[in-house]
């Protein structure tokens, strides 16, 4: 072989291999492209958070924290209305131009599972998931695993977990010679003949406690499941197919026991009788001073002291049974991703993140909410406003709703049914059990 053969076949050797090199270069880019494409990653993700309540200077401390530490990553919050909340969000998902990250209240996981995306197993450059189910469990009080994971899913992460309390006019208990409020429903019960003033015809001239109607109560119907759940019923069956609160448990018709001591309040013919239908809305006689107990959440807090700025009261644990079976019931909203986002990943990152530590913590300041981490509610359960409500998210329970908002309803006329004697309490149980299957059926 001469030279020129030789130089002209290596140049041939060099082309060759050289395109080879060049393809398969070509190929690797494609496949990381794809690969990286298909995790739900870019090289700079936009995500939008929707929530409801929260102004959005309540998550600008976080976001900011976040986007330092994850430059590739920009958050943008965006509050909706609540009475236009889940409208506007349905109408938005169904036209793929809903968020990336939108909050959910803790009963809506049964209805909304489909519209999620859960946690992911890991995310690019970790070997490991953001978190566990067991460290969901040690991390979260009880309530919000319950509420937020689903066949070994976690689908949302809480912000926070409020509860049912008992407010208070420290006045009127004083007036009364009521030195402390009740600690059991037995006690409160003693507090309510005591506080309540009938006159002549029986007309409620001052309340004890706004208990036993459904529409001028504020909560009405969330105390009533508090005090069902209180007294052992099981709300639903194994499986959540049926609900089940008209058995009986060991024996003992605990739903009707529940529904009886909760209409009592308004009938004028037994000894509690201390509220009707023609009553001021509950809030509104708390802070005129018209009645001396209401049950609600921390949320109302602010709005109670807008309304009486000088009404003396005070916010306490929520009675027990006798049988010292302390529950509340919760109430709280929780951050999932949609099924739709392009970004996944960086999504469950930051919520990651915000509900961590030095993501929580600016929130809960700002928003002077209880926390839904066991690591920080020692830190609250000294504060004057949120301490019994952050002490309470331990013993918080909810129940599996298909429909909450239906529920309500039949929660409510259920109460109505009751105390306008169209039924028995056993009648209007099984009615209302009926309609909530009917539900869970569909």
């Amino acid at each position: 072989m001469n030279i020129t053969s030789f130089v002209t076949d290596s140049r041939k050797l060099i082309y060759v291999l050289g395109g080879a090199i060049a393809l398969m270069v070509f190929i690797a880019f494609i496949f990381i492209i794809r690969n990286f494409a298909s995790s739900g990653g870019t090289g700079s993700a936009q995500l939008t958070v929707w929530g409801v309540f929260d102004d959005p200077t309540a998550f600008d401390a976080s976001i900011q924290a976040f986007q330092k530490a994850n430059k590739n990553i920009s958050v943008t919050y965006r509050l909706i209305p609540y009475a236009d909340y889940e409208t506007t969000l349905l109408n938005a998902l169904a036209a793929g131009q809903g968020p990336d990250i939108f909050m959910i209240h803790d009963t809506w996981l049964p209805k909304d599972i489909a519209k999620l995306t859960p946690m992911p197993a890991a995310v690019p450059g970790t070997s490991a998931p953001l978190m566990t189910i067991r460290q969901f469990q040690d991390t979260f009080v009880d309530v919000a695993a319950t509420d937020l994971i689903n066949n070994s899913k976690i689908y949302a992460m809480p912000l926070y977990v409020d509860t049912l309390a008992l407010y208070y006019n420290r006045d009127l208990l004083a007036n009364a010679g009521i030195a402390t409020p009740p600690v059991t429903w037995t006690d409160f019960m003693n507090d309510v003949e005591k506080l309540t003033k009938l006159d002549q015809s029986k007309n409620i001239t001052a309340s004890g406690a706004a208990m036993g109607t459904a529409s001028n109560i504020n909560r009405s119907t969330d105390i009533l499941m508090m005090l069902m759940l209180q007294s052992g019923v099981r709300m639903t069956n194994n499986d959540n197919s049926q609900a089940t609160f008209s058995q009986s448990v060991d024996g003992v018709d605990v739903g009707e026991t529940a529904l009886q001591f909760y209409t009592d309040f308004a009938n004028p013919s037994t000894a509690v009788y201390t509220w009707n239908d023609s009553q001021d809305y509950d809030i509104d006689a708390f802070t005129a001073g018209k009645t001396a107990m209401i049950i609600n959440y921390n949320h109302e807090l602010a709005a109670i002291r807008a309304a009486a700025p000088r009404l003396n009261f005070g916010i306490a644990t929520i009675p027990e049974p006798a049988t010292d079976r302390k529950t509340t019931y919760a109430d709280y909203w929780a951050l999932g991703v949609a099924l739709q986002s392009k970004h996944p990943n960086e999504a469950w990152q930051f919520i990651d993140y915000m509900t961590a530590g030095d993501g929580t913590v600016p929130y809960l300041n700002a928003t002077a909410r209880p926390s839904a981490r066991r690591d920080l509610i020692d830190q609250q359960s000294s504060d004057p406003d949120i301490g019994v409500f952050a002490e309470q998210a331990l013993t918080a329970r909810s129940w599996f709703q298909i429909d909450n908002v239906a529920i309500g309803t039949i929660f409510a006329d259920m109460i109505d049914a009751v105390n306008l004697g169209r039924s028995s309490i056993k009648d209007a149980l099984h009615d209302a059990e009926s309609k909530v299957t009917v539900l869970m059926s569909h």
